[in-house]
């Protein structure tokens, strides 16, 4: 079983005007502490997806675990430290495949019995969501509450991570419902670096 640490930051290519905000974002979120981090782009193509990819394995080394969101292809050629893939992406069997054993697999779930789905998988870790409104996806799925975080923890032993709509106000009452683990995008935005450490703080 892996161990997730509280804080799952999620570098969002749309929250950023260009590479280098992206990439002084990323070590400036490490500066405050985080150790989890993955790097999601919907609208790059594969060839910029790799650059800023490797790019960011580059400035980061080995500090923090990076996480590649839908393309197992890519976690392998930046050597990044695993894969997370949707509802809409390629199979958790399928990028296993790509990734090999050893590599980290998480799968997003949004309702109770995606969870029992996914909790068959070899995915290493699952996350729920949204628990609250988020403004990060074009189409979100209808949001679960942090009862729905209840509910999903009650379904499975493997770590789960809450996403959607988490900020420092509500991120306690999120792993106090039973999430292992909170993912953050716009509330890190704002001074990374001292966002980061409010969050970790709050979590404790």
């Amino acid at each position: 079983m892996i161990h997730l640490p509280r804080l799952y930051a999620i570098l969002d290519t749309s929250c950023f005007r260009d590479s280098q905000s992206l990439f002084s974002t990323a070590e400036e979120l490490l500066a405050g502490g985080v150790t989890l981090l993955q790097y999601r782009n919907k609208s790059g193509n594969a060839r910029e997806m790799l650059e800023q990819a490797r790019e960011l394995k580059r400035r980061l080394g080995g500090a923090v675990k990076l996480i590649m969101d839908d393309r197992a292809d890519i976690c392998l050629a930046a050597g990044f430290y695993g894969v997370h893939v949707g509802q809409e992406d390629l199979s958790p069997a399928g990028a296993r495949e790509v990734i090999g054993e050893t590599s980290w697999l998480g799968v997003s779930t949004h309702k109770p019995e995606q969870v029992k789905e996914a909790d068959q998988t070899s995915a290493d870790y699952l996350a729920i969501g949204p628990v609250f409104a988020t403004r990060s996806k074009a189409n979100p799925d209808p949001v679960i509450g942090l009862e729905g975080v209840r509910t999903a923890r009650a379904i499975t032993r493997k770590p789960l991570v809450a996403i959607g709509g988490i900020n420092r106000a509500n991120c306690r009452a999120v792993i106090d419902a039973g999430a292992d683990s909170v993912a953050v995008i716009s509330d890190l935005m704002p001074d990374p670096r001292k966002s980061a450490e409010d969050f970790l703080r709050i979590l404790g």
